[in-house]
């Protein structure tokens, strides 16, 4: 049975990785998850799956409307749909790698845009409201080349911004910089070498660690400093008192790859 008294939450890109861990941490926490990816179960563990394109302007304003028709209200949203190119991590220049790369700037930068845009007219009408938008150190530091770094960056912008329109509201708006992901992927790579492994994990956060951040950031009345800002996950679990599995702090890679650029208070109208 549903409980109609959950807040309820949309996280885009859920089929997987970081995506997969936060609905799944939310869930586990109480909340009414509906997420979304191209190829995703329609009913997973954690909640409602809806398979959705998000260069589709049209599909994706049919997920908010469906959120609204089936709960009445719309309390956080986690923009974390990207499009991911397996050449991501070659070791060469840009203009050796296919030119799919840049469809990040699309199903990533311009896709959270229009996912913000559907949801923010929901999330302004509750007492309180949290919007996600899932970035990293790439946005500062040289970072899979520059059509990521740019993604990266331009999510960092867009949230600086968005917190100006949203100043009046009710709505938090933040960017939450992602560590080292120990995804199964990652797990399936030492599968031959145990104590690699295990010392490699220290330096790693699981998916679901982000996803008990943001609960926490939602559930802080407090969160509204942090509005506009880039912050780093590992640092806002050490605020919150928040440990990984196995009670594992997992580091910020701040000093090696760089601190989050913090936004001017200059608002040009």
């Amino acid at each position: 049975m549903t409980d109609d008294t959950a807040p309820v939450a949309v996280v885009t890109g859920a089929s997987r990785g970081a995506g997969q861990g936060i609905a799944n941490a939310l869930a586990k926490s109480g909340w009414r998850v509906y997420g979304t990816g191209r190829s995703i179960e329609e009913s997973p563990a954690w909640g409602v799956g809806l398979v959705v394109d998000h260069r589709d302007d049209a599909a994706v304003g049919r997920v908010f409307e469906r959120v609204h028709g089936e709960c009445g209200r719309l309390d956080l949203l986690v923009n974390n749909a990207a499009a991911v190119s397996d050449h991501l991590v070659d070791p060469k220049p840009f203009w050796q790698k296919p030119i799919e790369l840049a469809d990040v700037l699309d199903t990533g930068l311009r896709s959270s845009y229009v996912a913000a845009w559907h949801a923010a007219p929901l999330l302004t009408a509750q007492e309180r409201g949290l919007m996600v938008f899932t970035s990293s150190p790439g946005s500062v530091c040289y970072m899979h080349g520059p059509a990521y770094g740019a993604q990266k960056a331009g999510v960092d912008k867009m949230v600086a911004d968005m917190a100006v329109d949203f100043a009046d509201t009710t709505v938090t708006v933040v960017s939450l910089w992602l560590g080292i992901l120990l995804t199964d992927r990652l797990r399936a790579a030492f599968r031959d070498n145990a104590d690699a492994l295990a010392q490699f994990s220290a330096q790693t956060e699981t998916p679901e660690f982000a996803g008990r951040v943001i609960d926490a950031l939602y559930r802080d009345p407090g969160s509204a400093a942090v509005s506009g800002h880039a912050v780093i996950a590992a640092e806002v679990a050490e605020r919150y008192g928040i440990t990984d599995e196995g009670g594992r702090r997992p580091p910020s890679h701040r000093n090696m790859l760089g601190a989050p650029r913090e936004p001017s208070s200059v608002v040009v109208r």
